[in-house]
């Protein structure tokens, strides 16, 4: 039913972009080509600079004012002066400031040591001899204090990321190293994409020098403006504080040019046009554009579909179940056990459950790292599959808890089966591995009883479960009668 509706919305997108498809064409086609060219020199250029602009500011000025804020921090400064050795305060402080703002990396460099430090504290020492360390040294040798860098992280579905890197200066103006952010700024491409797709603009972004720092990937060859003369000429225009449109030509064709200068970044926002994709003929451009349109509004139809599928199963899945282990999350549970709570009540079935509680996990967390501890969640939901059936109900109950609801199994049942679980989690050397001794569990269980309800059940299984805690841990108790 969801799909029929979707398709629905679906036919009547694509019918409205056919429409305003088609409407455009139309339109164009009576439109002269100098009314063209005023709208775009003085409507379209100016709005897509302030459109991009504002979205420039939402997004990378905040980052920008922390990088610049972790360069001048005092306590930076004196840890690189007299504290390195005692890198934990270092790592404490790059990830305080990575969570508080929601960073994607936070780093340090210390130039006495070479020393690279993140939000995971010590990373590597940098040296010459490895590529991927050239930007360090290669800015520290440049005058000015900051920069700002694009890579792309394969780990990260090749997402864009954006480094804001600040030099490090004592009170003597002494380099003491560098620091910044990372952020994910896949977005910033999807933007620059856009206008060059829809609406045939070229953006990049230029350095007071004329070097470009930021554009869309894989398309713009150019690396400064002196490698295109036309442009080079009129390099005073563009770097001019006031916002301004200039023309110029560069092999036969004509382009419409806006630059608006960010202070905030201390670079220039460069908006530029072809004129021949925006006056070519109109007979010919209403001919072209109504065949694109077809095409395009069918791939868009397909596009929507497919996005409008998958967001949809996503957004189940996500409902339902916790993302770390992909097992029911509490919400699904609680829903899928009512449901079988009335099924037991009406067949007269017996219904088993276990309730159970990692021992120790906040200090696997602490002494080994929240990865590991991610990962010995991951391992005890893998068991857990393993272990039991598909009609059984697993979920993680919230933290290192889990439940499992067992229908036609009795308490004795259950107990048994809880028992060689919490054995099978103790003696797993995968478990051992990650935290370097055994992992072991506390177990409470019970059995639906009449009249039980949901709250009574779960009570119950809960003082179980406590009773096995309070007992030395590592135990399963089941509720007395």
């Amino acid at each position: 039913m969801k799909f029929n509706a979707n398709s629905k919305i679906v036919i009547i997108i694509t019918s409205l972009l056919l429409v305003l498809s088609i409407s455009i064409s139309l339109i164009n086609f009576v439109v002269s080509l100098n009314a063209k060219q005023y709208e775009l020199k003085n409507r379209s250029l100016p709005l897509s600079v302030e459109n991009i602009y504002t979205e420039i500011q939402r997004n990378i000025i905040e980052p920008n004012l922390i990088s610049s804020m972790m360069a001048h921090d005092t306590f930076v400064k004196d840890w690189l002066h007299h504290q390195e050795d005692d890198q934990t305060k270092i790592r404490t402080y790059l990830a305080s400031i990575q969570q508080k703002y929601g960073m994607f990396l936070t780093f340090l460099v210390s130039e006495k040591t070479q020393n690279y430090y993140s939000q995971q504290g010590f990373v590597e020492k940098l040296s010459t001899a490895d590529p991927d360390n050239a930007w360090y040294f290669r800015f520290k040798e440049q005058s000015k204090h900051h920069e700002i860098n694009l890579d792309y992280n394969d780990q990260l579905h090749n997402s864009m990321i954006m480094f804001i890197n600040h030099k490090i200066f004592d009170q003597d103006q002494k380099l003491l190293g560098a620091t910044g952010i990372g952020m994910e700024m896949s977005y910033i491409d999807s933007i620059l994409k856009l206008f060059r797709e829809k609406y045939q603009f070229t953006v990049f972004f230029i350095d007071p020098n004329g070097e470009i720092i930021l554009r869309e990937r894989d398309t713009i060859a150019m690396q400064n403006l002196s490698d295109n003369p036309q442009l080079y000429a009129l390099k005073d225009r563009i770097l001019a504080d006031q916002s301004q449109t200039l023309e110029y030509s560069d092999q036969d064709e004509q382009y419409l040019l806006k630059s608006q200068f960010i202070p905030e970044l201390n670079a220039y926002l460069i908006v530029q046009a072809k004129l021949d994709d925006f006056t070519k003929d109109v007979r010919q451009t209403f001919l072209v554009n109504l065949s694109i349109s077809l095409v395009i509004t069918l791939i868009i139809t397909l596009i929507i579909l497919t996005m409008v599928r998958r967001f949809n199963k996503k957004l189940q899945f996500l409902a339902r179940n916790d993302t770390l282990t992909q097992l029911k999350n509490r919400r699904a549970f609680n829903d899928d056990f009512e449901s079988l709570l009335a099924l037991t009540k009406r067949h007269n079935q017996p219904l088993g459950l276990i309730f159970f509680d990692i021992d120790n996990f906040k200090t696997i967390n602490d002494q080994f790292g929240h990865q590991s501890g991610d990962q010995a969640l991951m391992r005890v939901a893998e068991l857990l599959k393993q272990r039991f059936r598909k009609e059984d109900l697993i979920a993680r109950w919230g933290g290192e808890e889990f439940v499992i609801a067992l229908p036609g199994t009795t308490e004795d049942q259950a107990y048994i089966l809880a028992e060689s679980l919490r054995q099978q989690i103790e003696q797993d050397p995968q478990l051992q591995t990650l935290t370097h001794h055994p992992v072991t569990i506390s177990i409470g269980v019970t059995e639906y009883r009449t009249p039980d309800n949901y709250d009574t059940i779960f009570r119950r299984l809960d003082n179980a479960m406590y009773q096995a805690k309070r007992a030395g841990k590592n135990q399963t108790f089941r509720t007395k009668a």
